[in-house]
């Protein structure tokens, strides 16, 4: 009887530990990167200081509460392009090159081996920043911890790394029509990423839906971040509902795998 091959998680992590084993060979370039990240997201954090330093508040909204909206948002975003860069480089670096043909005819799922294209050490910077906002946001709101908020706060970092690497699917899908992926999805990644720093409630009544409904990164950030706050919605959603909108983020990522399964079926071989 043939033996069983590895499981797709010991895949992944062999994928992974190739990934950063290869950066780690010149560590001094991975430490420079992972700083370079903090400085430059944590630019972002200096802005929303000097903004409520200025003004004391935003409709209602303080320093604390808003710096708890930017740490789950910016975690988010980092975990996800940490696993999916080979989605967003899906475009330039193997439709164009006819290198996806290759990730075609191994015996590994398509989805597996570009998950495992470049794991990048350098997005802990990122993470790091939203720890210490996080901190920080806990002394300023002030947030008072417990079991069920600590939950709250990992399923909202959970359902965001799915809807974020939703998009990056959606942008890597789009590659089969465009051959190189399309600055404009960087609108719904960077641009969601600002967006959603940002209590929903700020912003006009389109604008919300479209963060809703859309692309629902209110339901990542904006509602779970009220639930850790135990603050009521002025929008005025149930409250009971605020901790469990994470799902949104699986259901759209599941959707975007829609998408793309029927983008890898147009695809036509380079003959490479």
């Amino acid at each position: 009887m043939a033996s069983k091959g590895p499981s797709s998680l010991a895949l992944y992590l062999r994928y992974a530990r190739l990934s950063l084993g290869s950066q780690l060979e010149y560590p001094v370039s991975a430490i420079l990167l992972s700083a370079g990240q903090f400085m430059v997201t944590g630019l972002d954090a200096v802005v929303l200081w000097v903004l409520f330093d200025r003004f004391g508040e935003l409709r209602g909204w303080r320093f604390g509460e808003v710096a708890l909206f930017h740490s789950i948002v910016h975690i988010q975003f980092a975990f996800a392009d940490m696993l999916g860069r080979g989605f967003d480089v899906l475009g330039t670096q193997f439709i164009r090159t006819g290198q996806f043909d290759r990730l075609l005819l191994r015996p590994r799922a398509l989805t597996l081996q570009l998950m495992g294209h470049d794991v990048r050490l350098s997005r802990i910077g990122r993470v790091v920043q939203a720890m210490v906002v996080l901190v920080v946001a806990t002394e300023h709101a002030p947030i008072a911890w417990s079991l069920s908020k600590g939950l709250t706060f990992c399923f909202a970092i959970a359902g965001g790394v799915g809807l974020f690497l939703g998009l990056l699917v959606l942008q890597a899908t789009l590659s089969f029509w465009t051959v190189e992926g399309l600055e404009i999805a960087n609108v719904l990644t960077y641009g969601g990423v600002q967006a959603a720093q940002y209590p929903l409630a700020v912003y006009a009544r389109w604008f919300r839906r479209l963060l809703i409904y859309g692309v629902p990164l209110g339901a990542v950030a904006y509602f779970p971040g009220l639930a850790i706050l135990d603050k009521p919605d002025p929008l005025g959603t149930p409250s009971w509902l605020h901790a469990y909108t994470p799902l949104l983020g699986f259901v759209f990522l599941a959707l975007s795998f829609v998408a793309w399964r029927r983008g890898v079926s147009r695809y036509t071989s380079t003959g490479s």
